[in-house]
């Protein structure tokens, strides 16, 4: 198979990274991408455990003359987020992501890229393959399912693992040293579904929100992208106030940590109120495209004639329903008073699903604070209680808090500034990581994260720098040889 990122460097990276962007590799389906890691190590004679979740551990000697220097863990995850067009017809199950170069950039034909993570493991398996770079005792730790809660890092054995420093490479900006990240919990809120009987003099129409940019529901909350599922909670009241309709079926969204890019419902109204319904639909998208005149200029509203449903939410549901969409936070809560520019608190409403009888809202809350990150699961409690909807909260993990202290964190500032001639920023993410997972597996030891630059990641638009991955890439190597 010709490769399209041939001529590339440097050439390991990229060959790797190739490599992976044509195994499936979702969340929840890793096992392929887990036996080729394994193969790749026992292919160049390394040291290799496959755990009973299919995180995968590689274990490389150190150089000589670094035989006692400090183990460090290199460490990012294999899961990718499988997001694409609409229009799309591309199987992540089977095909290989449609990858080309443009300039300096490695992007995709309508899917995710799969950068996030996939250029930590294609970085850290051409420094496992290397006969030449000098470095101290060598883990490289690829873990599962990072996107959909960190089970990985979760199930992780910490007797099988062990080190002195850990550089995680599941960052977005290069340039940025990321020393401290958020915690967070996936709330989960299930209405129950109480359906009614049709009207047969009733005319049905399909309601789309899109045109959205979407992104990632950590790095890019506060860009004031919209969310296709709170605008759908405005249009829906307005509707129901204005005009009166019935609804039938609603879908949102398509994963938990990616901000909506857009949301669909089917209504039904009385046969005279068609033309009412077009004006307050028109009416809400001059509103809403002014709003985001800036952060979404190809917002839409498209109406269609549906065909005739067999039955509608009652009013009760329907009432609660639209309370919830209201009242549910989006957004940035909080902002940090210690780190300026600092997102502190959020959640992200990232689904609307209906299972049988039950409407599902997907909520992905994060915080740096773990008393911010339980006042909002408070708040929703007080929703769901007023509606009569339940919540669970599942995947919680631990905040990453930052350290006074850190040599790793001192010799990569030092090397940056002397590399580039320019220093690097020290920031916190308002993101997870597996840090704080990590630091409770393994141990208080110093840590760090840093990667590429990535855009639009979590979207059809996800694109990677190929002059930044080389790089970063060239300064670990050098932080490395520096580990003597």
């Amino acid at each position: 198979m010709e490769r399209i990122l041939r001529g590339l460097e440097p050439e390991a990276v990229f060959r790797n990274f190739e490599d992976l962007t044509r195994i499936p590799r979702g969340s929840g389906n890793e096992k392929q991408v887990s036996d080729f890691l394994v193969q790749f190590a026992k292919s160049h004679g390394l040291e290799v455990i496959q755990d009973s979740v299919y995180n995968v551990i590689i274990k490389k000697p150190a150089t000589l003359g670094y035989e006692k220097s400090k183990r460090v863990i290199l460490q990012g995850h294999m899961d990718m987020v499988l997001l694409k067009e609409e229009d799309s017809i591309f199987d992540f199950e089977k095909d290989p992501i449609p990858i080309y170069v443009e300039g300096d950039y490695i992007k995709t034909k309508g899917t995710t890229l799969g950068a996030d993570n996939g250029i930590a493991l294609a970085m850290i398996m051409a420094i496992l393959e290397s006969k030449t770079l000098e470095h101290p005792p060598l883990t490289a730790l690829f873990t599962v399912s990072e996107e959909t809660g960190m089970d990985g890092v979760v199930h992780l054995n910490p007797k099988q693992i062990a080190g002195d420093i850990l550089i995680n490479l599941d960052s977005e900006e290069e340039g940025i040293f990321w020393v401290s990240c958020a915690g967070g919990v996936n709330n989960i809120v299930s209405l129950p579904i109480q359906w009614e009987k049709a009207l047969n003099d009733r005319e049905f129409y399909e309601i789309t929100i899109g045109g959205l940019l979407g992104g990632h529901s950590g790095t890019e909350i506060n860009k004031n992208r919209a969310s296709a599922i709170k605008l759908l909670g405005r249009l829906l009241q307005d509707l129901e106030e204005k005009v009166g309709m019935d609804l039938s079926f609603v879908e949102a969204g398509e994963k938990m940590n990616a901000i909506p890019q857009r949301a669909k419902a089917i209504i039904s109204i009385e046969e005279d109120k068609k033309d009412a319904l077009k004006k307050e639909v028109e009416k809400a998208q001059k509103i809403f495209q002014n709003e985001y005149r800036t952060s979404e200029p190809n917002l839409f509203i498209k109406i269609k004639e549906a065909p005739k449903q067999e039955k509608i939410f009652n009013k009760d549901t329907k009432r609660h329903f639209i309370a919830i969409l209201r009242l549910l936070p989006f957004g940035v809560q909080t902002m940090s008073a210690d780190i300026e520019g600092l997102v502190e608190s959020s959640n992200n409403i990232g689904v609307i699903e209906i299972k049988e009888n039950t409407i599902y809202f997907d909520n992905a809350i994060r915080s740096s604070v773990k008393s911010l990150k339980e006042e909002i699961n408070q708040r929703i409690q007080w929703i769901c209680q007023l509606t009569g909807a339940s919540m669970k909260l599942e995947g919680d993990y631990p905040e990453w808090q930052y350290k006074k202290q850190s040599p790793i964190r001192e010799l990569m500032q030092k090397v940056y500034q002397e590399m580039y001639q320019r220093p690097a920023r020290v920031e916190a993410l308002h993101a997870g990581l597996e840090c704080g997972f990590l630091k409770e597996k393994i141990g208080d030891i110093d840590m760090i994260s840093i990667g590429p630059n990535m855009y639009d990641v979590h979207t059809p638009h996800e694109h990677l720098s190929i002059s930044s991955t080389k790089r970063v890439f060239e300064f670990l190597c050098e932080v490395l040889r520096r580990l003597k």
